[in-house]
């Protein structure tokens, strides 16, 4: 059992909640198990590129474990460090991924990190994404001209999830239209509203903007945006902006005037032909010179971050983009930005996190509480040190691994990037995913991650798990799991869609105004609601750190604890045998109290039994 084996993460039970400051000492504690057969314990470090052990002292315990602890010296902003466990016949190493009887390498160590994290609103509620062109439409939508890129679409008809279709048409969902419903996300207890790009673009996804000095008018303009920022914080939620650093649209004013005017400033704003891949070639019965793509479209010229024109622009000019619409009057809380893992990456050049540094510190100069969220579809460890980017959308750490455990069999839901369906892999595959993700980021990283069950860009939730039952074991997870969980607007009513373009479904008000209908399921609303509002009430849940307390091909059970509060988490994809866990986790004379779930959980005299139905959840205080 897991249970048996020593244990350390991040969270306040074993490390310092502070950030510390180079040359602090600070302590780290673990916790060993009696029948790990543990004698000893010490800390490695590595201090300027060598190795040290450090003495662990005995700091507490009981008849069924002990904790130890250790000094440690914040030597580097990132310190790592990982527990060295004396054994009878040799050692373990307890790192980030579990324990291990062989030598390891240091990536998975834990880390001690100077950088600050993100702020804690990032992980306090729900963050739920709206994808504006299709979430409601004010009465001001229907005067509104259809521009020339654009094929109008009736609201209830079907999203176009493949062709020229899927980019141009248009639903006329505008921001008045989103600030209408806040009170749906009030009672789901959302507390960040994340919209994807508002600028203008020929797009009905705005990510080729062609300006970023004002909000698309199709939207509402800049006095839509802020109307409904005034009306997002005076119910005290916050509001995030998506922006795009890698590229802009070709039809943007920067854009048209590097092609009209090679010695413009504007020039040096962009990758010009070098001879590489994803160079665009213009017809040249058309004009233009031959540009960079971002990954060979010719809609989407890609920024030169080697430019300094680049860098006045977008962070650190007076009215750089980045600096802009965080003061009023839109006073945004943080930027989402699109294609992070792109930004300032071109073959032998590599500014990436040169710019996440300077977008993290440009946001905290205007807003000395305002976040920075990535977007990066695979492994990001390299570029989360916790310098520049406060969190990513952990698709690799989480969406990726729950997919893959709660598909059913047969499914041909394509898998994100790859050219096969998801794949249907035991809880074992799951949590090896998780855990390793996580070892390779400081936990005040994984603590405010952005996890998510679908977003913008991939198949609903309900697509992929095909039924209501797997979508609340799908929904449990993500409202217990250490980080920020995140919705994309309707996989709260089971919305559905096999691909990115085909998700962007619209929102089906008149089905919620009569209590429900084929496009609102509230049954799975409610589901969420309470959820979330769980999550409110626990500090374990919000802040907790993660124990797995067991694994089986359908189930998984896993305990978040804070110093003052112990919940376990029950989740089952199918029936399973169940399992009994030791009877010392729950408070002496106390029973299992139920948050939530219908899996039974009940104290015997050998232990605390997890019945073996599914699928099914269960959340119960144990201490």
């Amino acid at each position: 059992m897991l249970l048996d084996q020593a244990h350390h993460d991040g969270s306040a039970l074993f490390a310092p909640t502070t950030t510390p400051a180079l040359g602090d000492e600070v302590t780290v504690r673990v916790r060993v198990p009696k029948g790990a057969g543990v004698r000893d314990v010490r800390v490695r470090t590595v201090r300027d590129g060598e190795p040290r052990l450090l003495a662990a002292r005995r700091d507490g315990g009981d008849a069924h474990e002990d904790w130890y602890a250790a000094d440690v010296v914040v030597h580097h902003p990132v310190t790592s460090y990982r527990f060295f466990l004396d054994v009878p016949g040799g050692y373990r190493w307890l790192d980030g991924r579990g324990v291990h009887d062989r030598e390891v390498p240091d990536a998975a160590s834990f880390r001690l990190t100077t950088h600050a994290p993100a702020p804690g609103w990032l992980r306090d509620g729900l963050a739920y994404q709206v994808f504006p062109d299709r979430f409601a439409r004010s009465a001001a939508a229907d005067g509104r001209p259809t521009p020339g890129w654009a094929v109008p679409a009736a609201w209830d008809d079907e999203p176009a999830g493949s062709g020229a279709l899927a980019g141009t048409q248009l639903f006329g969902g505008d921001l008045d239209g989103v600030a209408l419903h806040l009170d749906h996300l009030q009672a789901l207890g959302v507390r960040t509203l994340y919209l994807t790009p508002v600028f203008p673009g020929r797009s009905n996804h705005r990510y080729d903007a062609a300006t970023f000095d004002h909000v698309d008018p199709l939207l509402g303009g800049d006095a839509a945006y802020a109307r409904l920022a005034r009306a997002v914080h005076a119910r005290g939620m916050r509001l995030m902006g998506d922006v795009t650093t890698n590229h802009t649209g070709d039809g943007h004013e920067w854009f048209a005037r590097a092609l009209e005017d090679p010695a413009s400033p504007e020039r040096d704003l962009y990758l010009w032909d070098d001879g590489g891949p994803d160079v665009v070639r213009p017809d040249r019965s058309g004009g233009g010179d031959p540009y960079v793509g971002w990954l060979g479209h010719g809609s989407l010229p890609k920024l030169d971050w080697a430019a300094e024109e680049t860098w006045r622009r977008m962070v650190t000019g007076d009215d750089a983009v980045i600096a802009r619409y965080l003061r009023e009057p839109f006073a945004l809380d943080g930027w989402r930005v699109d294609v992070a893992n792109m930004t300032g990456r071109r073959g032998s050049e590599d500014r990436t996190h040169a710019v996440a540094r300077a977008l993290r510190d440009r946001i905290l100069a205007e807003r000395p509480d305002g976040a920075l969220v990535a977007e990066h579809f695979h492994d990001a460890a390299a570029d989360l040190a916790g310098d520049g980017w406060h969190a990513n959308m952990n698709y690799a750490g989480f969406t990726r691994p729950a997919w893959s455990w709660l598909v059913p069999e047969g499914s041909d839901v394509p898998f994100l990037d790859l050219p096969v369906p998801v794949p249907r892999r035991p809880a074992a595959a799951m949590v090896e995913t998780m855990r390793e993700v996580a070892a390779l980021v400081p936990w005040g990283v994984t603590a405010n991650q952005w996890n998510m069950l679908g977003s913008h860009d991939t198949p609903r939730l309900r697509s992929i798990v095909g039924s209501r039952e797997l979508v609340e074991v799908a929904a449990t997870m993500l409202f217990t799991y250490p980080g920020a969980p995140v919705v994309f607007a309707g996989d709260e009513v089971g919305a559905t869609g096999t691909n990115g373009e085909h998700a962007r479904t619209t929102m089906a008000w008149d089905q919620a105004a009569r209590g429900g209908g084929p496009r609102w399921d509230a049954a799975t609303l409610d589901v969420y609601r309470r959820l979330s509002a769980l999550r409110s009430s626990s500090g374990a849940l919000r802040d907790g750190g993660l124990r797995w307390a067991a694994v089986h091909d359908d189930a998984v059970a896993y305990l978040r604890e804070t110093p003052g509060e112990r919940v376990l988490v029950v989740l089952a994809r199918a029936p399973w045998p169940g399992v009994r866990l030791p009877g010392h986790l729950l408070a002496p004379g106390a029973a299992p109290e139920v948050l939530y779930g219908d899996l039974a959980v009940r104290a015997t005299a050998d232990g605390v039994d997890v019945a073996g139905d599914g699928p099914g959840v269960a959340v119960v205080r144990l201490a």
